[in-house]
């Protein structure tokens, strides 16, 4: 059983969560349930939970700041949120879990096996909650990195770093420059609805480019993108109006 502990301002929604992980996750144990960002610090300190459910917005501050106070501690995190986008958008960025309000089984129970998967394979990694916390001090709305979790780490990388995305099932490979290449356990769909849209373009069915890196097209067979890499990507029929539209602006 994963020590589990809610921290939510509203108790209609504290308790509902509760009686949904008590029927559908029967490998959560629900230990603790807290108010505000006090409680919450209490709460982290004295039961020690392995998995942490977290509002983002509370009466005596945010989550975030929870967050800051109990540097040192080290649990699985799902943020339950409403629809903050800019929180939201960070949240993605740093390769964290949240849920939107009002909260979907289907969508709590995946969330949950994510993190029972994570636990079999290492212990939590803070990394990333650091690199949230710093990323929502921004007081702009553009992030310049981004975490990627590859299994055994969170790496955090540039967004003019990457080179190309490329889709391999439920994976996605990221291409860096310096010829790194990292494996990471999200889809190529999500990386496309969160890198910024003036960047990068979704060219085919299986790769997503940053345009920064085109060096060169081929106009051979249906056209391909020839990145800083010297890797070649082949742009699909539908892509490639889009493609030579964006490359003009260039």
């Amino acid at each position: 059983m994963i020590k589990t502990i809610i921290i939510e301002d509203e108790k209609k929604s504290r308790d509902m969560l509760a009686g949904l992980i008590e029927k559908n996750c029967p490998e959560l144990q629900v230990i603790g349930l807290g108010k505000d960002v006090t409680e919450g610090e209490e709460l982290i300190r004295q039961l020690k939970p392995e998995l942490v459910f977290l509002d983002i917005s509370m009466p005596d501050g945010s989550g975030f700041d929870l967050l800051e106070r109990v540097q040192g501690s080290k649990f699985e995190l799902i943020f339950a949120t409403a629809s903050d986008q800019h929180a939201i958008r960070a949240i993605k960025y740093s390769a964290c879990d949240y849920l939107l309000k009002p909260i979907d089984v289907e969508e709590l129970q995946q969330a949950v096996t994510k993190v029972f998967n994570r636990k079999k394979t290492a212990p939590p990694d803070m990394e990333n909650l650091q690199f949230l916390i710093q990323q929502l001090k921004r007081t702009d709305e553009n992030f310049a990195k981004i975490t990627l979790p590859t299994g055994s780490a969170y790496e955090v990388v540039n967004l003019k770093d990457i080179i190309r995305l490329e889709a391999d099932g439920s994976y996605t490979y990221f291409y860096l420059s310096n010829h790194r290449k990292l494996m990471v356990t999200a889809s190529l769909k999500h990386y496309e609805d969160i890198l910024p849209e003036a960047d990068f373009l979704r060219v085919h069915h299986h790769n997503l480019i940053n345009m920064n890196h085109v060096i060169r097209f081929l106009k051979e067979d249906g056209g391909y993108a020839i990145m800083s890499d010297e890797s070649k990507v082949e742009i699909s029929r539908r892509k490639k109006e889009a493609f030579m539209e964006r490359l003009n602006k260039m």
